[in-house]
């Protein structure tokens, strides 16, 4: 963003809504390559919201008119004129353009361009939560008929998340009125809503629909949107016989051998059965297994009895919650048919 003092008025583009874009539509994109001077190319909508890594905030528009080096910042136009996008990166193999570009869409650009513009700076929502994906067998295990929204795995300590009464396992759905549809929907969603806003959180939680009402906070600058990813040991009934694991209570021995803190409590996963439920779900050797179906654990005794529980309902998966060096997991393993 740029302030300038012109002699006199400056004929500028306008933004258009991104929103309406579609699939197929028309688009041109303007720019400077290899610094030979203003040019335009044409092409189509090839894609929306893609995800290309760069960052937490990711919704790009992929368009197939050229882009090379050089036209980075520069606009993509619908066919009335508007500028529907800020042309931002190329995916090559050999540094030329080959059909597949990107860019930021122009109603995600405002907002940013806004906040500079009365600011100098870009204030981010915050509700201090760590997530994870909702994967078919998450959603079976807590009863959604569908994987979707994402899955709440470590609330922040006096955060607005906690002070709300989220709960670690819940499932949220819905963001001030907006679908979480997947994971990466939720980070957006959040920072762009202001600092100090009380809005509507549905969470999926004990099987039903549950409303909670969180105050945003701003993101501090230093913080990071996470998403989240055997000799002693005994052969447990149902966890052996069914996870393909080996656990064994967690005792000071263990404790000093895998560097623990004091809090930490479950049962430890002293080995994992290579072609078993579990290990094809992530479960590892040295992961703490903390709960298993929302119910806490101290003993292999406790995963038998409440794995055996899951079977005897028929459910098709049951929902582990593993402590791994400290960062806090979901895994559900199918321990039926579903």
């Amino acid at each position: 963003l740029l302030k300038i003092d012109p002699a006199k008025p400056l004929p500028a583009v306008s933004f258009g809504n991104s929103d309406a874009a579609r699939v197929g539509d028309w688009v041109l994109a303007v720019g400077n390559p290899f610094g030979l001077g203003g040019t335009v190319t044409t092409g189509i909508i090839s894609a929306r919201s893609r995800d290309i890594h760069s960052g937490p905030f990711d919704d790009f528009l992929q368009i197939d008119a050229s882009i090379n080096r050089g036209n980075s910042g520069g606009p993509s136009f619908n066919l009335a004129g508007e500028v529907i996008g800020i042309n931002s990166a190329i995916f090559s193999p050999n540094g030329g353009s080959v059909g597949i570009g990107f860019a930021i869409p122009s109603n995600e650009a405002k907002p940013v361009l806004d906040a500079l513009r009365q600011h100098g700076r870009v204030d981010r929502g915050w509700i201090g939560v760590q997530i994870q994906p909702v994967t078919p067998e998450i959603a079976a295990s807590l009863g959604l008929t569908d994987p979707m929204g994402t899955l709440v795995t470590q609330i922040q300590p006096n955060g607005p998340a906690a002070a709300a009464k989220m709960q670690q396992g819940d499932v949220i759905l819905s963001f001030d009125g907006q679908n979480v549809g997947e994971i990466r929907e939720l980070p957006r969603i959040v920072a762009a809503t202001p600092a100090g806003k009380l809005v509507d959180v549905v969470v999926w939680r004990d099987g039903g629909r549950k409303t909670l009402r969180v105050t945003v906070a701003q993101m501090k600058r230093e913080e990071q949107v996470a998403s989240a990813d055997s000799g002693n040991g005994q052969q447990a009934g149902a966890a052996g016989r069914v996870l393909g694991v080996q656990l064994a209570a967690l005792n000071a021995d263990l404790r000093q051998q895998l560097g623990l803190a004091g809090d930490i409590e479950g049962v430890v996963v002293m080995d994992v059965s290579e072609n078993g439920p579990a290990a094809k779900q992530g479960l590892r050797q040295g992961d703490i297994i903390e709960q298993v179906t929302r119910h806490k654990v101290s003993d292999p005794a406790d995963v038998d009895r409440l794995v055996q529980e899951a079977i005897s309902a028929k459910k098709p998966a049951v929902l582990l919650l593993v402590n791994r060096q400290g960062d806090e997991v979901f895994l559900a393993v199918k321990v039926g048919k579903a």
